[in-house]
């Protein structure tokens, strides 16, 4: 009897609050029903769905995927996977809703879509596939790096930093020869010690001594008397022989020589003649 009573008092209908103020009855019950009711929203355990985003167009970060991927529902989390060096988005991020059936909606509607001419990728992911720091740090703000890897390689470098550098080079480079002869690979090529400029032989005290440039920095010699007479005493340096080259004889100059010849034969004949001639 105890058990049915019990029973029946709990199938019982609650009876109703009743308001201080009889004229205010219907407000009162109005705002218990609403408090009722997120009462029993706060009760139902939402399980938050994962989707993946691919070939996002470029300009979209974070702020704006978060207001149009919003307009589906909530979005509780959201990260955009960026490059370490250049701050640069890489094309694709992920999005959590805080329904899974939200997520699956968004995932089948917007796959393929066309969006600032590239088709977006979506796909919903199961919960054992999403890794549980997936989202850490995305509720931080991005800032993009200060000095990304193209300015810090291209700075202006000091000379000991950029000697340091050429050391580091040259240190790789004859490992990489070393490592080609023990492979017995015979291949040459001038690489970073050809680049290396040479050192300039700095010249001695005695060479500043005995020979000094036109060019040079230093008063010229004061011109004496008796340096000029110890000048004039020295022996004069003998001037080297000239070489001559001479050409074959024209035509006209062979014909020359050949009647000059005649004429010297024919002069010798006749004064051979001319004592024969007298005895």
């Amino acid at each position: 009897m105890a058990s049915t009573a019990e029973v029946a008092s709990t199938s019982k209908p609650a009876a109703p609050l009743l308001s201080l103020d009889p004229e205010r009855q219907q407000e009162f019950q109005a705002k218990v029903q609403r408090v009722r009711q997120t009462a029993a929203k706060k009760n139902e355990t939402l399980t938050p769905g994962v989707i993946y985003l691919g070939h996002i167009p470029r300009g979209l970060e974070e702020p704006q995927l978060k207001e149009y991927f919003g307009q589906f529902g909530t979005v509780t989390r959201l990260r955009l996977s960026r490059s370490k060096k250049t701050g640069n988005s890489k094309g694709y991020g992920f999005v959590e809703f805080e329904c899974d059936e939200v997520a699956k909606i968004v995932a089948d509607t917007m796959n393929n879509y066309l969006f600032g001419e590239r088709l977006l990728k979506c796909e919903f992911m199961p919960p054992e596939k999403v890794h549980e720091n997936l989202f850490k740090g995305s509720e931080r703000e991005f800032h993009k790096p200060s000095y990304p890897a193209v300015r810090r390689y291209n700075r202006p470098r000091s000379v000991k930093e950029k000697a340091k550098m050429m050391q580091r080079l040259l240190k790789k480079e004859r490992q990489l020869r070393r490592r080609l002869a023990e492979k017995g690979i015979d291949y040459d090529f001038p690489g970073f010690a050809a680049q290396v400029p040479l050192k300039k032989k700095m010249p001695s005290n005695s060479d500043t001594s005995m020979d000094v440039s036109v060019d040079s920095e230093l008063p010229t010699p004061e011109c004496t008397p008796a340096i000029l007479k110890r000048r004039k005493s020295q022996p004069e340096e003998a001037d080297e022989k000239e070489i001559i080259l001479r050409l074959p004889p024209s035509s006209k100059k062979i014909k020359a020589t050949q009647k000059a010849r005649t004429a010297k034969s024919q002069e010798k004949t006749a004064a051979l003649e001319q004592p024969e001639c007298q005895t």
